[in-house]
């Protein structure tokens, strides 16, 4: 584990990068964004290669924030409708920087900030403040998150965070795999133990209550391939779990490589990067995002797990994605 200076801000602010490595598996991780800027693990010919999607340096991600390529993502994860909330009978007003809605946690969400960093054993714990206010959510916000490699070279990425007042939070992070390496990820197959999602309406805003994904092109209960067009959340059928349950496998043919996604959330967000914005060192469809969160709009859906934050309370998250191959 080894920590180094990646560059810095318009402001001079630096940013540094730690490489963690252990049993095979490499990662970095900027103090920018908390991003995993790449992941190296072996394919089944024993060959190392990169299965994210990233950019080289800092300006990378500031001038494309867009995607959030491997980007720690908060205050709140998904979209909520209408950039508002009510909470405790008191209105809240967001940054809506997804048409009218918020995503992400607005404008300058924790993607967009640096994060103080502390060694661990086998990683970093990455943790900043988000005072009360920061992008119209309430509460003084204290957030902390470790990136970690188990002894069989698995990434695990643990979150916690303490309020002083009741508030929204979600976190997940916004990683985009390509488990080939290159390429488009279309052909990567799918496997997610979920019996339902979430229809959306043309903003991507939750529409009516969860649906079976029986007889439709959402069901990946059986591993199949993705091919495009999706950008939804799923409701796992283990629900919130007190430790990380296996829900998500992805396997690619081409390079044998296989990603194991277990997770304490109760649902996963498929994004197929259909979308992606010109300027990138890759294409729309190139990668593929697993977000690992509570559900979309949940501030506005009392029908949902609720995600609200007490100060008699601690958040925690944690997601373990394990790495292996198939011959």
């Amino acid at each position: 584990m080894r920590s180094e200076l990646f560059g810095s801000l318009s402001d001079g602010t630096p940013v540094h990068r730690w490489t963690l490595e252990r049993a095979g598996t490499r990662v970095r991780i900027l103090t920018y964004g908390g991003i995993v800027q790449s992941v190296e693990v072996p394919d089944r010919e024993g060959r190392a290669g990169n299965v994210v999607l990233g950019h080289a340096d800092v300006a990378g991600y500031v001038d494309h924030p867009g995607p959030y390529f491997g980007a720690l993502v908060g205050r709140y994860a998904n979209r909520i409708a209408g950039a508002r909330f009510e909470l405790d009978g008191k209105e809240y007003r967001l940054a809506a920087n997804n048409g009218p809605n918020s995503l992400h946690g607005g404008e300058r969400g924790f993607d967009k900030r640096v994060w103080e960093a502390q060694a661990l054993e086998h990683g970093v714990r990455l943790s900043r403040v988000s005072p009360d206010g920061e992008e119209g959510f309430p509460g003084r916000l204290e957030v902390s998150t470790a990136y970690t490699l188990d002894s069989d070279g698995s990434l695990r990425i643990s979150y916690e965070a303490v309020t002083d007042a009741p508030t929204p939070v979600n976190l997940t992070n916004h990683t985009y795999w390509n488990l080939n390496g290159s390429g488009n990820a279309g052909g990567h197959e799918l496997r997610l133990s979920a019996s339902r999602y979430t229809p959306v309406d043309d903003e991507l805003i939750p529409d009516g209550g969860p649906a079976d994904v029986e007889g439709t092109r959402f069901d990946f209960r059986a591993e199949r391939r993705t091919g495009g067009g999706y950008d939804h959340n799923f409701l796992f059928d283990k629900g919130v779990s007190e430790a990380p349950e296996e829900a998500a496998e992805l396997y690619d043919p081409v390079s044998g490589r296989v990603l194991t996604i277990a997770t304490t959330e109760p649902g996963i967000q498929l994004y197929t990067s259909d979308h992606l914005p010109a300027g990138l060192p890759c294409a729309p469809g190139d990668g593929i995002a697993l977000e690992t969160q509570h559900f979309p709009d949940s501030p506005n859906r009392p029908d949902f797990p609720d995600t609200v934050l007490r100060p008699d309370r601690t958040y925690r998250s944690e997601t373990v994605y394990g790495f292996s191959v198939r011959r």
